[in-house]
């Protein structure tokens, strides 16, 4: 606020004749003030005829001239102040980027404004003139620009003042006479106006579209925490009914063991009562023996002894016996029991993924300016066989020209996409996606490093997913449909055996920074043992 006070009240310091800041000020008795050498000059110029050059006031003697005291002491401030200010103008040399002064001489000073009609730019010395002097204070100011000579008409030399509705380009006043008299102008401030409003409109609209943009994301958000909420009570539920399978299998598996356990233990009590009872017996029958009365009739005491041998004859405790029970296998048929209810929970899982992801399917269809000669497409592009014979083809940047494969036509760089493919009755084959930057020229690994993410075929029975390093796949029987599934965001690629409703195979964590493209390679002919065509089916989803 203090430079622009300052600059506003140096007019009172100005000579209105020498437009100066003044030198002995003098004072009229009609109370204007002029440099004392300057009126002196004037009246000595026009003899007999001593006015005011300010407000023409003629005076009948040429009036005595006194300088002014108090304007000289403010002249003196001005000076100072002016000379400070220069001082400190001198330390702002102009830097690389920055608008240099286009007057300064050796040390170039940063310009403080440009003028559109003078076309130069000033540093705050030489801006002076067009802050002060009348003339110049009409010239249009602007912030420094380089390149000023770019404002002014190269056919009329004069500066741009109008723009040409019609040919949407800047022209001078010459102009409009001329190449464009029948067009439509306006003034460039009429034009700046009229465009900073569709401007401000369309960063308006910008705005909306973000804010409805984010409206978007949270209603997004707040779908996702209902189907994370949704997802985490139908963990709960299996979690908990798994759970209560595993705590039922141990409280079988438990009673079970402690059943045979008291079993066993009941036999064996029951073989020690009747022992402890047949031995209690024959105790008795031996203090019987003990007891026999010593007697000559000998014939009598033998014919006694059956009845006290009787009871030997009662059980034979030789074959008998208590067999340690053996627990062998009791855990493992209670883990098969787990495991065949893990199956089922799981098959229900994945029948239910499957459909989820079935929900993604996209029309897929084969681009022929990738297919490799040896390829021949179906009319309807959804079906592609391998020939023993290759096709003359034009050449083409986007064709494989080693590996018999064909990409889709559409590329996927966003959201989740999903399509089936019929590999029944092929000895070979590979099935995926790959980047669009591909090598298609060279025999390169099928690798998720080198943009592919594919599971293949080899031999009738050799199943593998193409990871690095690739992983063997089995299965009961032979796939027939394959499904692929793609997640770009969440860098998922996975393959579902249909007809069983099972997952095959999920390369996770990937990082998808291109477009992706289904990809096919039905393998090579093999005298027609492998001519078999891999077809992209239509997915037929159920709820």
């Amino acid at each position: 606020m203090a430079a622009v006070n300052y600059l506003s009240s140096e007019d009172q310091f100005l000579c209105s004749i020498c437009l100066n800041v003044f030198t002995d000020p003098v004072s009229t008795s009609c109370g204007h003030n002029f440099c004392k050498g300057c009126i002196t000059e004037n009246w000595n110029i026009n003899k007999r005829r001593y006015m005011c050059p300010m407000c023409k006031k003629v005076f009948k003697t040429r009036p005595e001239l006194h300088v002014n005291t108090f304007i000289s002491e403010m002249v003196v401030q001005f000076r100072q102040s002016a000379q400070q200010k220069t001082s400190s103008s001198e330390q702002q040399e102009s830097k690389p980027g920055e608008v240099p002064c286009d007057v300064c001489t050796g040390t170039t000073l940063k310009a403080l404004k440009s003028c559109l009609v003078c076309l130069a730019s000033y540093c705050e010395t030489h801006l002076e003139p067009h802050l002060t002097m009348s003339g110049l204070k009409r010239h249009q100011l602007i912030d420094p620009v380089e390149n000023l000579e770019d404002r002014m008409c190269r056919k009329h030399d004069k500066p741009l003042e109008l723009f040409c509705k019609t040919d949407q380009t800047f022209v001078c006043t010459l102009c409009i006479c001329s190449d464009h008299n029948t067009h439509e102008f306006v003034p460039l401030k009429d034009e700046y106006e009229e465009r900073k409003v569709e401007l401000e409109a369309e960063i308006q609209q910008m705005i909306q579209e973000r804010q409805l943009k984010i409206e978007k994301i949270e209603q997004l958000v707040i779908i996702s925490n209902k189907n994370a909420d949704i997802e985490k009570a139908e963990g709960l539920r299996v979690f908990t009914t798994l759970m209560e399978s595993v705590e039922g299998g141990f409280y079988e598996l438990t009673e079970t063991i402690v059943k045979k356990q008291r079993t066993t233990q009941k036999q064996a009590d029951n073989f020690i009562k009747e022992l402890e009872q047949e031995i209690s017996e024959l105790k008795k029958k031996n203090m019987e023996v003990k007891q026999l009365p010593v007697s000559e009739d000998h014939l009598h005491l033998i014919q006694s002894f059956p009845s006290l041998k009787a009871i030997h004859s009662t059980k034979d405790w030789t074959k008998v016996g208590v067999c340690p029970r053996s627990y062998d296998g009791t855990v493992s048929r209670a883990v098969a029991q787990l495991e065949e209810t893990f199956s089922e929970v799981m098959e229900r899982l994945l029948e239910a993924e499957l459909k989820w992801v079935q929900k993604f399917a996209v029309d897929v269809t084969l681009d022929p300016d990738t297919a490799h000669p040896s390829l021949i497409l179906s009319a309807d592009e959804k079906q592609v066989n391998p020939v023993k014979a290759k096709k003359n083809l034009p050449d083409n940047p986007q064709r494989f020209s080693l590996n018999p494969c064909v990409l889709g036509k559409q590329s996927f760089s966003a959201g989740r996409f999903y399509f089936e493919v019929q590999v029944n009755g092929k000895t070979a084959w590979d099935l995926g996606v790959a980047r669009e930057s591909i090598n298609r020229m060279q025999d390169i690994p099928l690798s998720p490093e080198d943009g592919y993410w594919a599971i293949w075929l080899r031999k009738r029975i050799k199943y593998k997913a193409l990871n690095d390093p690739p992983v063997s796949l089995f299965f009961k029987l032979k796939l027939k449909t394959v499904g692929v599934f793609v997640d770009y965001e969440e860098g998922l690629v996975s393959f579902y055996d249909v007809d069983a409703a099972a997952l095959i195979y999920s390369f996770t964590g990937c990082s998808f920074k291109e477009k992706l493209y289904p990809y096919f390679n039905p393998g090579l002919n093999d005298d027609d043992k492998n001519s078999a065509p891999l077809i992209i089916s239509p997915v037929i989803h159920t709820e």
